[in-house]
């Protein structure tokens, strides 16, 4: 009920009713897992240099529609988060502008249910350029997936100190590590803890 009220009010604010499909009935049994790299941990001042996605569908990862684009940041590169992701700003020479790849981002997503991990962080980072193109932030139902696997783990151990980091999630999900940092292969590894979880006695996701 909260997010229906909450998506009337955000409905109200759109600019542009191009953009109404973001608010239809969720496709069912579709997700969307995303991942960012970004110039830094700011919200308010750092930028997106790459988005990955991918479609699930019935328990699947659709291998063949995935989203990969990186972006030309407005702001400089902090040296922590190269030491990280590994982009540099001469990787990003031939990369595009962030109104163009939201634009994509947001036909490639529609009105499907979003997966991620640490995805408050990236739908923060996606909010911001889209609050001002369109007057909304993202409409769409989203999924923790450290969340999930707390609330998994916790009924298996009661009482118990939950590690939510994500390689300990690979770990205990059996899920081999592609090689973190990358935004594509975050999302595929991060949708395939997504499956495995959703697949679990007495998890429920609807």
């Amino acid at each position: 009920m909260f997010n229906k009220i909450k998506n009337f009010f955000n409905k109200r604010k759109l600019k542009d009713n191009k953009y109404l499909y973001l608010f239809d009935s969720c496709i069912k049994d579709e997700y969307v897992c995303f991942d960012c790299e970004t110039t830094g941990l700011n919200v308010q001042k750092d930028d997106i240099i790459s988005i990955g996605a991918v479609i699930i569908k019935n328990n699947r990862i659709i291998s063949s529609r995935r989203f990969v684009k990186y972006i030309k940041p407005k702001t400089k590169l902090q040296e922590e988060a190269i030491k990280i992701h590994h982009i540099r700003e001469c990787d990003l020479k031939e990369a595009e502008e962030i109104e163009k790849v939201i634009d994509e981002f947001l036909k490639f997503i529609g009105n499907r249910k979003l997966v991620g991990y640490f995805l408050e962080f990236d739908i923060a980072m996606i909010n911001k350029y889209l609050k001002p193109k369109l007057g909304i932030k993202l409409p769409n139902r989203a999924y923790e997936v450290s969340a999930i696997y707390h609330d998994w783990k916790i009924e298996k151990i009661p009482q118990s100190n939950i590690d939510l980091r994500f390689d300990t999630i690979l770990s205990e999900l059996e899920i081999p590590n592609m090689g973190k940092h990358d935004a594509y292969n975050d999302a595929i590894m991060t949708a395939m803890m997504f499956i495995k979880l959703k697949n679990q006695p007495k998890v429920k996701i609807k």
